[in-house]
């Protein structure tokens, strides 16, 4: 029944925000942020503590920490909005920024690892991709609740993505691989560590974790390794930042390649969050002192 019920929300905003023209929807998401930011004083001060990170302690932290609280509101406003009879307008006003680095990618023929951030709107990245001919796959959380995971998985697949679910007893790195074998590209969500597995690395001057899968796939299969920064435009649309493939460290210790690559992505994650760090979506604690 909490399933259900929790379903039931999701539908509720799909209609109610799949009726507005896309201003209204835009503006009715970054006004529920807003508010957000107003209500919720613990993950307020949870994402200042981030952007001091990112940005210095001499910031403005109040001021961005309400602008990213309305992003995220426009994030889940454009997902709810989605349909499928509006991909089109979607490419139409979204833009990328080295787009040839991932062409020249794709003609090597060894597949492509897209490691994105949690930011700007991740999941219309599947139609910009699927318009330029680089269809992905993407690794998704099984959520809790089945009804929702089914919904975001029917989402993803509106724009292009192509799904495969990851979670507890669920291994998605042969479907993976399977697919960067053969030319393909994949696109993982590599900011946070779920699994607390992760590889130690520097992440804006402090000690976290990362997910090793990227570079472990890399490895494993030679593919390309892109990080790509997602952006909202100030008005309508989407901005995507390219950047060149990462190096593969060359090294007879496959931790020791591994770790390496896993500090160089998260050193360009740094590049592209710090662009627009209003845009990255960490509402939840990322390094160890944030639970201490």
């Amino acid at each position: 029944m909490k399933d259900r019920l929790g379903f039931l929300v999701y539908r509720g905003f799909t209609a109610l925000l799949g009726a507005l023209p896309e201003p209204a929807m835009r503006g009715l998401g970054e006004g529920l942020g807003r508010l957000a930011w107003y209500i919720a004083p613990g993950r307020r001060r949870l994402v200042q503590r981030h952007l001091r990170r990112v940005l210095g302690e001499d910031t403005d932290v109040e001021k961005r920490s309400k602008l990213m609280f309305a992003r995220y509101g426009r994030y889940w406003a454009e997902v709810f909005w989605l349909r499928p009879n509006r991909k089109s307008e979607i490419v139409e006003h979204s833009d990328i920024v080295n787009e040839e680095a991932l062409q020249k990618s794709k003609e090597a023929g060894k597949g492509i690892i897209l490691v994105l951030p949690h930011m700007g709107n991740w999941e219309v990245a599947g139609a910009v991709a699927e318009s330029i001919g680089i269809p992905v796959l993407a690794a998704a959380e099984n959520l809790p609740n089945p009804l929702i995971t089914e919904w975001f998985v029917d989402i993803r697949k509106m724009v292009g993505i192509d799904i495969v679910l990851i979670g507890k007893g669920l291994r998605a790195t042969g479907e993976l691989a399977k697919r960067l074998r053969a030319g393909g590209t994949v696109a993982l969500l590599s900011d946070r560590d779920l699994s607390g597995r992760g590889v130690p690395v520097t992440f804006f001057g402090e000690e976290t974790t990362m997910p090793a899968g990227p570079i472990a796939l890399a490895d494993r299969t030679g593919a390309a390794v892109h990080v790509v920064g997602s952006y909202f435009k100030s008005g309508r649309g989407h901005l995507y930042r390219v950047a060149d493939p990462l190096p593969i460290p060359d090294s007879q210790d496959r931790d020791r390649r591994i770790s390496v690559g896993v500090q160089s992505f998260a050193d360009v994650l740094e590049e592209m969050i710090r662009i627009s760090p209003e845009d990255w979506h960490l509402f939840v604690p990322n390094w160890p002192s944030d639970r201490e």
